[in-house]
């Protein structure tokens, strides 16, 4: 037996892993690392983090990954570079961390990458009939599991898509696995560039959960924050939007795209919500200056109403109160006290920030990669039924260190 496959045997046998998951998210941030200690499979998993950082991106590689970020029309070599450029950035970044918090690469039994996302394409936005749901993100398994020495399973959305789903939101598998309570109906949220939810119900039916994007969080308020005050990545608490007014005309024409008109489940990214998004609509209504303040106020303000209405969606189809609900919230988002406010206005339901049950919800995204890894090598493919985008798929190409 190849002693890989071995290696590979004898951690799916072990009763704790020891699985470094890691996110980049479409913010471009950083990458968070999340050591964790997972234990068991399917819905006896349990998981406990025993390390995690954000690893910022300096403003080199922020501009080198711009250069291909959710454009159509890209110099091809640059994204080759960049596939292993990227992989090499993230391999030194877990060899700094393992070295900071003095543990040697040899403890640790996997790495679950996501990568670093710098297209998603469902067909809804390519509109091409013959091709299919299309997602990629780069960062080569294989350059990790070199460089690092330990075993790497990477590349999870394209499982997804060949299974017929749009490669997202993945967060669904662990969400259910890790959080789901009986007695308890819940939305876990989470309000990063794109927001995302799933429904968890409280009878723990894995043929009743349900996830779906639902359109910016923070995508567009961070990108219009940077360009009205350059020395500003986001809107620290909402303190520019809390000053201005929402403008109702501007908000009804962002909200008669058509991506908000299809029907849920959906997927999307900043290769939509992005500038000419904004700007065509303010050009239209001949907004274009409109201030600061109004502009940040109505982008927020479309952030709280659109997932407000895809979370009603949801519980009007469950036949449940939306009393009898509760929202636990992640990501940028949940610390943006205006979009929250907003939020609780429009949803009259209990809300708390996912840290309440156990998961840092800085941390939960790479976690959930961590989980997803430890089911490819020691569980299975959980069955969600015939749910529509959440394939019952095992995801991550498994990278060998030789």
């Amino acid at each position: 037996m190849n002693k890989n496959i071995k290696a590979l045997y004898e951690i799916a046998q072990k009763e704790t892993r020891k699985i470094l998951g890691l996110m980049s998210g479409t913010s471009l941030d950083g990458l968070d690392l999340a050591l964790c200690e997972v234990s068991g499979e399917g819905e006896n998993t349990i998981v406990k983090i025993q390390e995690f950082e954000t690893v910022d991106y300096n403003d080199d590689i922020k501009t080198e990954i711009r250069k291909v970020f959710a454009q159509k029309t890209i110099d091809f070599q640059h994204l080759v570079l960049l596939n292993e450029w990227i992989a090499d950035l993230h391999a030194g970044m877990i060899n700094d961390c393992l070295a900071k918090w003095n543990i040697p690469a040899s403890e640790v039994d996997l790495i679950a990458s996501h990568g670093q996302t710098v297209l998603h394409a469902p067909k809804f936005l390519h509109q091409q009939e013959k091709f299919p749901n299309a997602t990629l993100q780069i960062g080569d398994g294989d350059h990790i599991a070199v460089k690092t020495g330990i075993i790497t399973l990477s590349d999870f959305r394209q499982k997804h898509v060949a299974a017929g789903g749009e490669g997202a939101p993945l967060a669904v598998y662990g969400d259910y696995l890790l959080f789901s309570k009986k007695g308890e109906n819940r939305i876990m949220l989470n309000m990063g560039g794109i927001a995302n939810f799933t429904y968890l119900p409280a009878s723990q039916n894995a043929e009743e959960v349900f996830v779906t994007d639902t359109g910016t969080a923070n995508t567009l308020i961070d990108i219009f924050t940077k360009q009205f005050f350059p020395e500003k990545s986001f809107d620290k608490d909402a303190e520019i939007a809390k000053r201005g007014t929402v403008n109702q005309e501007f908000l009804s024409e962002l909200k008669s795209d058509a991506f908000f008109k299809q029907s849920f489940p959906k997927t999307i990214g900043q290769e939509l919500f992005n500038h000419d998004f904004v700007n065509s609509a303010l050009v239209k209504l001949g907004l274009q200056n409109i201030s600061a303040p109004d502009l940040l106020a109505t982008l927020t303000r479309l952030s709280a109403e659109t997932i407000a209405e895809a979370v009603l969606f949801v519980v009007e189809n469950t036949k449940t109160p939306i009393e009898e609900f509760k929202v636990y919230m992640s990501g940028g988002g949940a610390r943006n006290p205006l979009m929250v406010k907003w939020l609780q206005e429009l949803l009259p339901c209990k809300f708390e920030k996912s840290d309440v049950l156990g998961i840092s919800g800085d941390a939960k995204e790479a976690v959930l990669f961590a989980v997803l890894a430890n089911e490819t090598v020691a569980g299975g493919n959980y069955n969600f039924g015939s749910q529509k985008g959440i394939p019952s798929v095992t995801m991550g190409k498994i990278s060998f260190p030789d």
